[in-house]
């Protein structure tokens, strides 16, 4: 995904390109095990092989992924889906009084009840900087008698207008961009022209002999550009156009925002009160919405039906997956976050993947209330660090598991950076993954990750978003198998039984050139996600609760004896 791209991002991405290893990595490779595999997967056919060997059954589990959409026809995911047993498709009545109407397999909180919904979003910075300036654009400010969520606002407000001053790395970035996109355009014309076709995978370019010098050097240019954006064989032409024309779109309008309001289009489409969190039954049932490819390659990763001959196996498999659409083209609004953590717990979800996140959240109250929420209900969520190559212990990093009333932190909470492996990248940290060794908790494969996308197909994406769902499909099936353990207990099971390489390995730090630090360094447990490691954990906690059970019952009858 092309996704917060930044100038630095852009050359290291060029210095990865041309050291990249071309070993042959095979699809799937995250779920492979380092000791017969030689590679940083997750263990995951040896956990199944240890869960078979005790007997284990499961029970399923729902999980949410709140996302920007997900293909709920395609072949590998239509079969895993939650379906609302409350609910009787297309009556439009609300039949189980949730306020939500013909809420099949989930809801779009960024749609209106007409069938539109919301596909762009201005980010979050922007929206702060407008929405307070009046209030506190002003010398006159007292902010000693301010309470405490007034100078969260302030403070965010203030950040938001200092990042909001001209900055010409951004523009810098903007032209950088905005030539690649023109030369794949107008190199891709000559290529369809001359191939007789509208829609090319790279592998196919790759091995096409074109008839003249212009489709050459076209061939060429368009093949340069893939490997700087870091694309994979399968992707198609047209895809990565579109994509990249989005991002300069988005980035375009973020410069103009700089002394312009942007448009509102939330306030257009969908029509909600958007400052009261009490308007909460607004949107639709079109949980797939324009734009489905990040969620159905998230749902994918974690639920993609295991052993049906097609395509690729989930993490988990006895999971049904609930599609709740929050995250549009742009920064997710911290209303809809919240709402659609509500709408997961009220319906059931026991994990929810959140593969998103900015740097501004100016109504962290509300989704706070919404993590507390889940916590008091057993709900384990995963979020996914993000992708700016940032060290986020001190940099803002949104949502984050600290609650602003109390300062303390959720203990339901996992937020991933995404791993790589020497053999795929020559570093074991991917080069775009955000990390802290205070708020990254955990890392797990997440560049190369082979996995559903629209339309009956199949992709390789890159993201810490694809590394938080390897997460919460581990998180499954550690609750499908041993459903006493609680949320938290699920959480501490993950974190403690990480893989750690060698203590001795140094990667490149993300952000960087070349500069190399242990990896141990970049997260609170300095490892990546073991299943079998972890079945394993979970099998010795449950026996422990057993035995301490057993223990008490027999206490108990020797007292009643005496």
């Amino acid at each position: 995904m092309i996704k917060k791209i930044t100038l630095i991002g852009l050359i290291i991405c060029i210095s990865f390109a041309a050291n990249a290893q071309t070993n042959n990595i095979p699809k799937g490779w995250h779920l492979l095990d380092y000791s017969h595999d030689s590679v940083y997967g997750i263990s995951l056919q040896k956990a199944y092989d240890f869960l078979s060997e005790k007997n284990k059954k499961s029970v399923p589990v729902i999980v949410a992924v709140i996302d920007g959409g997900i293909d709920t026809a395609h072949p590998d995911l239509k079969n895993v889906l939650w379906t609302n047993p409350h609910e009787i498709a297309d009556n439009n009545i609300d039949d189980d009084g949730n306020g939500y109407i013909d809420d099949i397999h989930g809801w779009n909180f960024l749609g209106n009840k007409d069938g539109s919904c919301l596909k762009k979003a201005s980010d979050e910075k922007t929206r702060v900087y407008y929405k307070f300036k009046t209030q506190y654009a002003t010398t006159q400010l007292d902010t000693s008698t301010m309470n405490a969520n007034d100078k969260y606002e302030y403070n965010t407000w203030q950040r938001a207008a200092n990042e909001m001053k001209s900055n010409g790395d951004d523009e810098m970035e903007l032209n950088f961009l905005d030539i690649i996109l023109k030369s794949l355009k107008r190199n891709d014309s000559i290529l369809c022209q001359e191939m007789c076709v509208r829609e090319f995978s790279i592998d196919q370019l790759e091995n096409y002999q074109p008839k003249n010098n212009q489709s050459k050097d076209a061939k060429f240019a368009f093949l340069t550009s893939m490997r700087l954006m870091e694309k994979e064989g399968d992707d198609k032409n047209d895809a990565v156009i579109n994509e990249l024309d989005n991002y300069v779109s988005g980035k375009k309008e973020s410069l103009d925002a700089k002394t312009n309001a942007p448009k509102d289009y939330r306030a257009y489409i969908i029509k909600d009160n958007y400052n009261n969190i009490q308007d909460k039954f607004y949107g639709n049932n079109n949980v797939k919405g324009p734009d489905a490819m990040h969620g159905t390659h998230v749902a994918g990763i974690i639920a993609a039906q295991r052993n049906n001959g097609i395509g690729i196996d989930g993490v988990a498999d006895n999971v049904k997956v609930m599609a709740i659409r929050a995250v549009p083209d742009g920064d997710e609004y911290d209303k809809d976050v919240a709402l659609s953590i509500f709408y997961a717990v009220n319906n059931g979800a026991k994990v929810i993947n959140m593969s998103f996140g900015k740097a501004y959240s100016p109504e962290k109250k509300w989704v706070d209330s919404a993590i507390e929420y889940a916590r008091q209900k057993d709900v384990l969520i995963i979020h996914a660090a993000g992708n700016e190559a940032t060290d986020i212990d001190v940099k803002e990093n949104f949502p984050s598991p600290y609650f602003l009333s109390t300062a303390t932190k959720a203990s339901n909470f996992i937020t991933v950076g995404a791993s790589g492996d020497e053999k795929l990248k020559g570093t074991m940290a991917a080069d775009f993954s955000n990390f802290g060794k205070q708020n990254v908790d955990v890392f797990a494969p997440g560049v190369k990750i082979y996995s559903t996308i629209p339309e009956n197909q199949y992709g390789n994406l890159n993201g810490t978003s694809m590394a938080a769902p390897i997460v919460t499909g581990l998180a499954a099936l550690i609750r499908e198998y041993y459903p006493e353990l609680t949320a938290q207990q699920v959480k501490e099971i993950i974190e403690t039984s990480v893989s750690i390489p060698d203590s001795s390995l140094v990667t490149i730090k993300p952000g960087t050139k070349n500069d190399t630090i242990p990896f141990s360094s970049l997260s609170k447990t300095g490892g990546i996600v073991n299943a079998y490691n972890a079945v394993k954990a979970a099998y010795t906690l449950e026996q422990t609760i057993v035995n301490k059970e057993e223990e008490n019952k027999t206490h108990l009858k020797k007292i009643k004896k005496h």
